[in-house]
């Protein structure tokens, strides 16, 4: 392990970084009051401990007043955040690991109806499709202004103690100076790429004078926008030269594209299904020929890659960002040669989806992630030895026997189907949600490794979990999909599981309708489009599929939208009726309650799920809580209560997990089971 390239030191100035892994600058939307309290020091602290050379805090902390957060980042421009950094740069020096934060203006990127509600500022007056917002083009005080912000932003960082800064200079408003699509400024500040520059190279300059020469400094930003019209990849390396000659910075962190729609930034920071590493090589081609510390981070999910990057010399430090969130513990496993003990990322992009809809990042399958002050990343062991009984192999029943095992109970497990996952294993027929299998796959073979006894194709009834002799029994039997919610013609209608798993072949003129709104009749409309059919996507909501979120719609909407798919909002299917070969559905809307029809030859309803808890009810009787959860104990972290049964029918605990209770999501399944099983 000495000669493996991901644990060389570098060396950059006066800072020594004891590897080259790093939590590029990134917002998981954990601070309080704009602060980085004790959950986002916790957050950064676990990694640190573990190993990470180098945590990037505060993906676009503001350091101006006019630049107010569309999410929950951190407020640099305020002074009290100065102790609360130290705090936490005190906190991962002491396990060897730098700190330093991303600054920015936000310039178009936000909104003028958050914070103070000032007027939007930019160097024109295009508005960003994201955010909505219609800039003022700025003037000469703005500039002045915000580089002082800048400037004052950076010293309260360097007297927080902090290792370095990086400047954000992509989307937000530097690169806003920089894009001729979004510079319309005249005189000293637009037109010629050296007035485009020149804010950026003055806000620089004012923050060296300030802080000294020892504080590293560097900019993040985009060498390609890939974008007709705007920088492209001679410009991109043209910046790259400007920057290092200027003598201003001590590193280039560089991506690949535009983050202004939902797309651009989905090609960015790319998601599950599309392809690793995809800036790279750019990356590479830009420390070749500019010869100057580079870092670079997107979509780097799994070591392998990692080692490449540094091993060809394409960059100096890599970023694995989320990787990190669904094991903040990475650095440690392969410093100790565990690699294979890695809960791997599968790119789900749960985490960025849900701060972009104003939600703390959560990890799709790491429930402590976001959540270190009351969960665990490490499964403590159990005082008292005992039985446990899993039901269902789907997300949240692996994560309960995988953390009931760790806790060093005997664990038993029964599962209808011959092999584990659940609902997962329907998702992962899709080629592009493939590596959602990890989820399962990981916490599988963590179970085999700790002695899991596993019984596949056992449909469980009370019988046989009451013959183990249990103390515990988790049913985590799911749901299956209602099929009973339409006032007529309830049996003329599929399911999207119908569909995803192959069971009913795509008619050729279909009608999807989705009242859940989650992955699932999107994937079953891709399935159709991508046959040959004529595909409608209706929906009651307003907007589409609001549980997929705006990155994971994207490759959605890249396939159906080129397949000729009609999408229909704000109206509700209500009934069917057959009428010779044709399906006639009769939909409404909630608005006017006008009735339509739509005559098909396919219906595919998404209508959630109901729990499958015959298991459970028959259990309830013979269980000493009667199915019942102390909720008070189970969100401060205590045990469950164990009741002793007034006779001898009744001993072990009953409880149920994930779709078992109600259609909720795959995270959902997986944080009740760590929850409640942390504590048995």
């Amino acid at each position: 392990m000495k000669n493996d390239p991901l644990l060389q030191p570098l060396t950059i100035k006066n800072l020594t970084l004891k590897n080259r892994v790093m939590l590029t600058s990134h917002e998981p939307a954990y601070p309080e009051d704009g602060m980085p309290k004790a959950r986002y020091r916790a957050y950064h602290v676990e990694r640190a401990k573990a190993g990470v050379a180098l945590t990037m805090t505060a993906g676009s902390a503001a350091v101006s007043r006019d630049s107010p957060p569309v999410f929950n980042n951190i407020l640099a421009y305020q002074d009290e955040v100065v102790p609360w950094m130290r705090e936490l740069s005190d906190a991962c020096h002491e396990h060897g690991t730098a700190v330093m934060i991303q600054l920015t203006h936000l310039g178009r990127r936000t909104r003028w109806d958050k914070g103070d509600w000032l007027p939007v500022v930019s160097a024109s007056h295009h508005r960003e499709v994201a955010h909505r917002a219609y800039p003022k083009k700025a003037e000469p005080w703005d500039i002045e202004r915000v580089i002082q912000d800048y400037v004052d932003a950076a010293e309260r960082m360097y007297v927080a103690g902090l290792d370095g800064l990086e400047i954000q200079a992509y989307g937000h408003l530097m690169d806003q100076f920089w894009s001729p699509l979004t510079n319309e400024l005249d005189g000293p500040y637009g037109g010629s790429l050296d007035n485009r520059l020149r804010f950026t190279f003055e806000v620089l300059s004012a923050i060296r004078a300030r802080v000294g020469d020892d504080f590293l400094l560097g900019v993040r930003y985009t060498g390609d926008e890939c974008l007709p019209g705007g920088l492209d990849v001679n410009d991109g390396m043209e910046i790259s030269r400007r920057l290092k000659n200027s003598g201003l910075i001590d590193f280039l962190n560089v991506v690949k594209g535009h983050i202004d729609t939902d797309a651009g930034l989905t090609d960015v920071i790319p998601i599950q299904g599309m392809p690793s590493a995809p800036h790279l090589d750019l990356a590479g081609d830009i420390k070749r020929e500019v010869d100057f510390p580079t870092f670079h981070g997107a979509k780097i999910q799994d070591v392998a890659t990692a080692r490449h990057a540094i091993a060809s010399g394409k960059v100096d430090m890599i970023g694995m960002t989320r990787a990190h969130m669904a094991d903040p513990h990475l650095m440690r496993k392969v410093i100790e040669g565990r690699e294979e003990e890695i809960r791997p990322c599968v790119g789900a992009n749960y985490c960025l989806d849900r701060i972009y809809q104003g939600g703390a990042a959560y990890c799709i399958h790491n429930p402590a992630t976001g959540r270190e002050t009351s969960m665990p990343h490490t499964i403590a062991p159990a005082v008292t030895r005992r039985k446990v009984v899993v039901v269902g192999t789907g997300p949240g029943g692996m994560e309960a026997a995988r953390v009931a095992a760790e806790r060093g109970h005997e664990v038993v497990v029964f599962e209808a189907a011959d092999a584990p996952g659940g609902q997962i294993r329907l998702t992962a027929q899709s080629e592009r949600r493939r590596e959602m299998m990890g989820i399962i796959d990981w916490r599988y073979e963590r179970c085999q490794a700790l002695g899991v006894t596993f019984h596949f194709n056992v449909f469980a009834e009370q019988d046989e979990v009451a013959a183990e002799s249990p103390d515990v029994v988790i049913v985590a039997t799911g749901g299956l999909p209602n099929e009973q919610a339409l006032t007529q013609g309830n049996e003329l209608a599929v399911t999207g599981w119908d569909i995803l798993s192959g069971h009913v072949k795509p008619g050729r003129n279909v009608l999807v309708y989705d009242e859940a709104g989650d992955h699932t009749a999107l994937q079953a409309a891709e399935i159709i489009a991508k046959s040959g059919a004529r595909v409608e996507y209706m929906t009651a909501d307003r907007a589409l599929a609001p549980e997929v979120m705006a990155m994971n719609l994207v490759p959605y909407m890249r396939t159906l939208q080129v397949l000729d798919t009609t999408f229909t909002p704000t109206f509700r299917l209500v009934a069917l009726r057959r009428e010779g070969d044709e399906l006639v559905a009769s939909v409404e809307s909630d608005y006017t309650r006008v009735g339509k029809e739509r005559r098909v030859d396919q219906v595919v309803a998404n209508f959630g799920t109901l729990p499958m808890d015959d298991l459970y009810e028959s259990l309830k009787p013979l269980s000493s809580n009667q199915g019942a959860v102390d909720y008070d104990k189970l969100i401060v972290g205590d045990p469950q209560p164990i009741v002793k049964p007034a006779d001898t029918a009744g001993g072990f605990q009953l409880f149920r997990i994930g779709d078992a209770i109600s259609h909720r999501n795959t995270h959902a399944a997986i944080y009740d089971a760590l929850r409640l099983v942390k504590d048995l």
